[in-house]
């Protein structure tokens, strides 16, 4: 995972500071964030208008499709009162082999900040590495720090902090759930994670979240990872660019009232979902689900990222 540094101006004079992983900011930054995420929702419920990012552009680089990441950070930026400027993999020179570190520097002579949604976490890294303005990861087959600050939003929304909630992640070890695991650690929500056998975290997931607070619990029964936990998350067994038969190992690991039964438990999901696979649609309907709400809280979490990250 990433080292932590302290946040800066994008100043050439000193490094602009990046977000590939959600410990990219330190707990006191991560809830900082949080509070001016909060603020900004806020503000938008009232009509108030709050154009922190006046004049200011982020450069949106794509090689996957997204909804919710693209109009979220769009949006947001327009509400911030800058510009976003989506560019999808024909619109620049990568997809003609220009390297990511000439892309880096000619984009930091254009924008403040760049957000960047790739496959290779390694792509995003060097983008970090040669861009002089902040660089988002937003979406890499490693981690999904932006959903991550949504799903914390949404937990504090939920339960009005995070003092004695507990969580559990049910399905495949993927990117979500790796960034979700180290941002519990960060702000002390206690987290169990229920994967089949071969599909868990890595390990440097598990050391990232013990370095930030306490990793999580692992086990392989969802039954047991569900039984007392105030929110249950979930997300699509198959990633983009998978092989779809890992499915066949996900046998009993469907979040469904069957699971949930004698639990009061939100369920969480980042979306899309494949309803009936993953998540039932009755599930996924029903009173306990916040899918929206987390959605939503992507872009005002994002606004306050990027304030925090180019404001």
């Amino acid at each position: 995972m990433s080292t932590h540094t302290d946040v800066t101006s994008t100043n050439p004079a000193q490094p602009p500071k990046h977000f590939l992983t959600v410990d990219d900011l330190s707990a006191a930054e991560l809830q900082s964030v949080l509070d001016l995420a909060a603020e900004y929702k806020a503000a938008v419920e009232n009509g108030e208008s709050h154009g922190d990012l006046g004049g200011k552009t982020l450069a949106m680089l794509f090689e996957k499709p997204s909804t919710r990441t693209r109009v979220s950070f769009e949006t947001g930026m327009t509400q911030l009162g800058g510009h976003a400027v989506f560019l999808g993999p024909e619109d620049t020179q990568l997809d003609r082999g220009e390297p990511v570190k000439d892309t880096a520097r000619a984009l930091s002579g254009y924008v403040d900040a760049i957000m960047a949604r790739v496959f290779d976490h390694d792509d995003l890294t060097e983008l970090a590495a040669y861009a002089e303005v902040p660089v988002v990861n937003g979406l890499t087959d490693d981690a999904h720090p932006c959903q991550t600050l949504a799903d914390l939003l949404t937990i504090r929304e939920l339960f009005g902090g995070f003092d004695d909630v507990t969580a559990a992640w049910v399905g495949d070890g993927n990117n979500v759930a790796s960034s979700f695991a180290v941002g519990c650690a960060m702000v002390g929500v206690h987290l169990t994670v229920a994967c089949p056998e071969g599909h868990g975290l890595d390990d440097e997931v598990l050391d990232a979240a013990s370095e930030a607070g306490t990793a999580p619990t692992i086990t392989t029964d969802p039954e047991a990872a569900v039984a007392d936990a105030d929110v249950v998350y979930t997300d699509v067994w198959v990633s983009m660019g998978e092989d779809d038969d890992k499915v066949d190992d996900f046998d009993g690991f469907t979040v469904d009232e069957t699971l949930l039964a004698g639990t009061d438990a939100k369920v969480m999901h980042c979306l899309p979902a494949v309803r009936g696979q993953e998540i039932t649609d009755e599930t996924i309907e029903s009173d306990r689900s916040v899918v929206w709400q987390q959605a939503e809280n992507r872009m005002h979490a994002q606004k306050a990222l990027l304030a925090t990250l180019v404001g």
